[in-house]
């Protein structure tokens, strides 16, 4: 007698009734593992209709309803690509597992949004590329990494139709992120990429470069077809191909040094099953071999593939983990950046809602603590979320939402990051969400040679004028220039202080020799002093400046100075860029500007002493290094740099943790283990 214990049918609900969710539910209908048992639309009428024709039980009038239905799930979201990002969401904080149609979002910015919904809820999420669920794309993936082809060097794929213009189609409407790339070149690259990785024996591969041309519409802006070049770091490159307004060859084609394999049918590959198959010409055979496939339906394969990752209790699914469609959203955005393809939605000054289109608050949980930094009108956040890295106004937004959100209020920015894009961006993000008096700007200027009271004056009123904003909270001078007498600074940006133009003022790279004497003279003065310094100031001693000019604070005489002068610091390159991750150690030489700025003998010893310090508390080595930075004796400000949504999240690991004196001495090779 079986001992096994049957798996009860994952029960779906479908949000949206489009032509591709009835796909859907056909394919429930003949899986092994699950069942539709409600669908819900905007209004009940379709919804009705839907359920009538699909035998569903349950018709809710509204996408809500369907949300909160307790006996659904999983959902199934089909409807067209904006929408995607809110109800993902808002599906994962209901508890619902997730698979979304392709593409998950508009672009990367929406995905990590959406990623970490999932992850924060504790539900599988999974983007709907049925064509990884089926054994033909198994079996291509078993031939590649069996070597039947060689090494493989080149791999070209194509998914285009010509559905014919139409003003009034989902598939041209800017709106609604029409165009090829999105709709099925997303196809393309995801096999460019899953063929990659075979090659290398990992699941993926994300490509180095991506390069492109393509042809929009004169009317609506979304491309007609595209084509795009795609490089591997294993020196695989691929030839995509998609569009909506051209008929192309549909096929797959991966060329090795020892043949070459062809799928004829690579995508919707027999939706209601039956035998596919590849064809295989090795180097030197007088005849290609077919290699058959049998399989079931087609969204039926997908439809099990999640409902068993759900029963086993993952929170990925193998054939297309989160992950993986982070990686290729974001080579997507670049081909769509090669082909010059911006949507009306994702441009900064049009880009007044948030990725989960709701008003933007903080959470009753979050966990950025704040402190009181004099002359500052609002307590600042610890962890300041440094602005010299999120190139596009959805990144950008989707970066300072969430950091928003969790409780950060700081940004840290600068005349010369992205030529002033990262200032403009900033402001349009401020002024679009309404939140200039709920944050505090930290600006930099004045980098040489413009380090001088005329270069600090003009570059303060373009960095403001790019901001939206009257006022800068914290000035900072980028670097000093010993060559102008440091009271003509001082006097400079008091002018500026009585203006109204900053609140307070301080260097970043400044010794502590030229602040001391700056303070000296705007005391003499009876003038306002540096507020605040920035320097490098990490666990690991800068062995090498990373840039010209930069200083540290991290050495004794300097702790000692600000201990006793009590003056914030904010750290730059608090975590030593990357020093205490898996990216350093004495048998990785590989980096060559972590090697050169902080490979020591005594920050080795250093990290290995948050190495067994972090094993102690049960957190990673390098929030050891983040929490030493705010476990000072001064005020102690952190900048992080994070590029993605997961890194912000990894970077607040630090607020768990609590280090003492005699610990905080201890990591510093100051005294014996405490």
């Amino acid at each position: 007698m079986s001992t096994n214990t049957p798996v009860a049918p994952l029960r779906w609900g479908i949000l949206s009734t489009g032509h591709i969710a009835g796909v859907f539910a056909r394919g429930v209908a003949a899986s092994a593992s699950g069942r539709v048992v409600a669908v819900g639309s905007r209004s009940p009428e379709p919804a009705q209709k839907f359920a009538a024709a699909h035998g569903i039980a349950r018709a809710h009038g509204s996408y809500e309803a369907l949300l909160a239905d307790p006996e659904v799930e999983a959902v199934y979201i089909a409807t067209p690509h904006p929408q995607h990002a809110e109800w993902v969401v808002r599906a994962a904080e209901a508890g619902k597992h997730i698979l979304c149609e392709k593409p998950l979002g508009l672009n990367h910015a929406e995905a990590m949004v959406m990623v970490q919904a999932a992850r924060e809820h504790g539900v599988v999420l999974m983007e709907a590329f049925m064509y990884r669920c089926h054994p033909q794309t198994a079996k291509l993936v078993e031939l590649i990494r069996d070597g039947a082809i060689g090494r493989v060097g080149l791999v070209q794929a194509t998914f285009s139709f010509n559905c014919g213009y139409s003003p009034d189609s989902r598939l041209w409407a800017n709106a609604l992120g029409g165009g090829g790339i999105l709709d099925v070149g997303c196809y393309t690259v995801s096999m460019a990429r899953l063929i990659a990785g075979a090659a290398a024996g990992q699941p993926f591969l994300n490509p180095v470069s991506v390069s492109g041309a393509g042809v929009l519409h004169p009317e609506s802006g979304a491309d007609a077809y595209a084509a795009g070049t795609l490089k591997f770091p294993n020196d695989i490159v691929a030839q995509v191909s998609c569009g909506v307004g051209l008929n192309q060859d549909n096929v797959v084609r991966v060329y090795g040094s020892a043949g070459w394999l062809l799928v004829p049918s690579p995508w919707v590959v027999n939706r209601d099953g039956g035998v596919s198959k590849i064809i295989l010409h090795r180097a030197g055979a007088p005849a290609p071999e077919e290699i058959a496939v049998e399989a079931d339906p087609l969204y039926a394969l997908e439809a099990d593939a999640f409902a068993a990752a759900v029963r086993a209790g993952l929170r990925d699914v193998p054939r297309m983990s989160s992950d993986d469609t982070l990686g290729n959203l974001a080579a997507l955005d670049q081909w769509r950046a090669a082909v010059g393809l911006v949507y009306e939605a994702e441009k900064p000054a049009a880009f007044t809602h948030t990725i989960k289109r709701r008003p933007l608050a903080v959470r009753a949980d979050a966990p950025i603590p704040r402190a009181a930094v004099p002359g500052v009108r609002l307590p600042v956040a610890r962890l300041v979320m440094g602005c010299d890295n999120q190139p596009t106004m959805p990144h950008g937004a989707a970066m300072w939402d969430d950091y928003f959100e969790r409780g950060g209020n700081a940004f840290d920015t600068a005349w010369l990051y992205f030529g002033g894009r990262q200032e403009r961006l900033l402001g349009h993000w401020m002024r679009n969400r309404g939140l200039r008096d709920q944050v505090v700007v930290i600006g930099k200027g004045g980098h040489p040679p413009a380090c001088t009271p005329e270069g600090i004056t003009r570059q303060l009123h373009e960095s403001l004028e790019r901001l939206q904003t009257d006022r800068v909270d914290i000035y900072l001078m980028h670097r000093d220039n010993p060559d102008v007498p440091v009271g003509e600074l001082v006097d400079a940006l008091n002018e500026h202080v009585r203006a109204g133009r900053i609140g307070i003022f301080g260097g970043s790279n400044w010794t502590i020799a030229r602040v001391a004497a700056a303070n000296r003279y705007a005391k003499r003065k009876g003038l306002q002093g540096f507020g605040a310094l920035s320097n490098n100031f990490s666990l690991a001693r800068m062995v090498d400046p990373v840039w010209g000019g930069c200083v540290a604070a991290s050495d004794p005489d300097s702790r000692k100075w600000l201990k006793k002068h009590r003056l914030p610091h904010f750290a730059w390159s608090s975590q030593a860029r990357g020093f205490f991750t898996e990216r350093a150690g004495r048998d990785k030489p590989g980096d060559a500007e972590l090697t050169r700025c902080w490979y020591s003998d005594d920050n080795f010893e250093r990290r290995d002493r948050a190495v067994a310090l972090a094993a102690k508390k049960g957190v990673s080595p390098i929030a050891i290094a983040a929490a030493y930075v705010l476990a000072q004796p001064f005020p102690s400000f952190a900048l992080i740099g994070p590029r993605t949504i997961a890194e912000t999240v990894s970077s607040l690991e630090c607020l768990r943790v609590e280090l003492t004196p005699r610990e905080v001495a201890w990591l510093n090779l100051e005294r014996e283990r405490p």
